[in-house]
């Protein structure tokens, strides 16, 4: 095929348009990757609203990519046509830099993202660097592989940064979260999940994944928490969780885009509670959540939905309507 279907982002705070474009030729370290399903995850929310100031227009957006190779460019030896992969966000780094070339490319002063600077998922065929791309359990199928590849990824990377206390908080109910919340239930963790007021469908959500309890995010925390993970972008939640946590205890805001933090005394910070932000991933940590996904029970909820209906996903994810991770696929 000469051309596909891709849903294009032309203007930041527009909707995208659903339309025809060529289908990319992989350059060398390069596959090209029909795509079965692609996660809508709420970066892909900012990046269209223009929260995140700085993608590569026109854009085609998505960055929880699952495919199959299609064709390989050069000097690629390490996929071959018909491997089945998964592509997150970060899609490219420079190897020669502090952070690169002290394991840290998740801080890479020159790297790109996948539906942000690169195109991404939201389309029928993606390219990406052989690097990034990450082999996929076969536990999963296409559709529920799909958030495993930030939801899961940064969520896990969120969830290691909090540290291995008992007494785990979540803030925001979402894709990520209902993942990472059985993951620490899995660990033998006690989840306490925060959700926003008044969502008592989320708040059962949560408790049938494991949650010991879940109420509203304006709500003290019925216990001492050892550690807390914000994925509701809401800068007003980290003093609430700083006051929810033990002292020694550490807060963790695993967004990539947030509202201003309020102001706050300096008695919620002392006694060394600690506040710390998650910054993209690494290929490490992609290979090491999959293989911790493969054995744990995971019930992951998806909304399956056709890619012309990727405008609809955003908006339910921004208005709190979905259950789970909506994933658009690329049936015919």
């Amino acid at each position: 095929m000469s051309d596909m279907w891709a849903m294009v982002l032309d203007r930041q705070g527009e909707p995208l348009v659903h339309r025809r474009v060529a289908v990319p030729t992989p350059g060398p370290g390069q596959v090209l990757i029909a795509v079965t399903a692609c996660g809508v995850c709420r970066t892909d929310l900012h990046v269209v609203d223009g929260d995140l100031t700085e993608p590569n227009l026109p854009l085609i957006p998505g960055h929880e990519i699952v495919g199959t190779v299609a064709e390989v460019g050069d000097a690629v030896a390490d996929l071959a046509v018909g491997a089945r992969v998964g592509v997150p966000w970060l899609g490219w780094t420079c190897r020669t830099c502090r952070y690169c070339l002290g394991n840290q490319e998740n801080l890479c002063e020159r790297a790109l993202f996948t539906g942000y600077q690169l195109n991404g998922g939201y389309a029928d065929y993606a390219v990406a660097d052989q690097r990034y791309c990450l082999p996929l359990p076969a536990a999963f199928d296409d559709v529920t592989a799909a958030p495993l590849l930030c939801a899961g990824l940064i969520g896990h990377r969120a969830l290691t940064m909090a540290g291995d206390g008992d007494r785990l908080g979540l803030y925001g109910f979402g894709a990520a979260a209902h993942i990472i919340a059985q993951v620490a239930t899995h660990q033998g963790r006690e989840v306490y999940a925060f959700v926003r007021p008044g969502d008592d469908a989320a708040a059962m959500f949560a408790r049938e994944l494991g949650a010991k309890w879940a109420g509203p995010s304006t709500a003290p925390a019925p216990e001492p928490l050892d550690a807390a993970i914000l994925f509701a972008p809401v800068g007003a939640l980290v003093p609430a969780a700083l006051a929810a946590v033990r002292p020694g205890g550490t807060v963790v805001c695993a967004g990539i885009h947030m509202s201003d933090i309020p102001s706050f005394a300096y008695e919620l910070l002392w006694r060394e509670r600690k506040i710390v932000s998650v910054a993209n991933l690494t290929r490490a940590d992609g290979l090491t959540f999959l293989e911790l996904a493969a054995t744990v029970p995971l019930d992951i909820a998806t909304e399956p939905l056709p890619l012309a209906q990727a405008n609809d996903a955003l908006a339910r994810l921004k208005q709190g309507r979905l259950r789970g991770a909506a994933v658009l696929t690329m049936d015919a």
